[in-house]
């Protein structure tokens, strides 16, 4: 996530089917200590050293760790909708993200993902003013 620097990912569950999303906002949390969380003052007091070493990847860490116990499961576009059909969910749950799948007899079948900064750039027009990920 880090690397690719992609605002979320969408996690499916063993079927396949779109279950919930995992923002990047929610993996911050990983490797910082809870009670730095719970007292964001207490972070003025890890040295650099121990900074660094709290700021490792955890090891062992499985996606469904990372997720929130009450996690929404991820809004869903048609292959067909448009770009402020594809919005409005994604607006009404603050989702990072939107799957875009089909659903079938036999399931959903996941075909991609979009991106809140994706989807932006489509409904400003493409003009270039919004940059969501640097050297997008």
């Amino acid at each position: 996530m880090a690397e690719h620097k992609l605002p979320g990912l969408l996690v499916l569950d063993t079927c396949g089917e779109p279950k919930a999303i995992l923002p990047a906002s929610q993996m911050i949390k990983v490797p910082v200590p809870a009670y730095v969380i719970e007292d964001p003052t207490l972070g003025a007091v890890v040295d650099e050293q121990h900074a660094d070493r709290l700021c490792q990847a955890p090891a062992g860490c499985r996606v469904g760790d990372c997720l929130s116990k009450t996690a929404a499961p991820p809004p869903i576009a048609d292959p067909d909708d448009t770009a402020p059909e594809v919005a409005a969910p994604m607006a009404q749950v603050r989702s990072v993200l939107v799957a875009v799948a089909e659903k079938t007899k036999d399931g959903t079948h996941l075909l991609g993902v979009i991106t809140a900064c994706h989807l932006l750039h489509e409904l400003l027009g493409k003009t270039g003013t919004l940059n969501c990920t640097p050297g997008a």
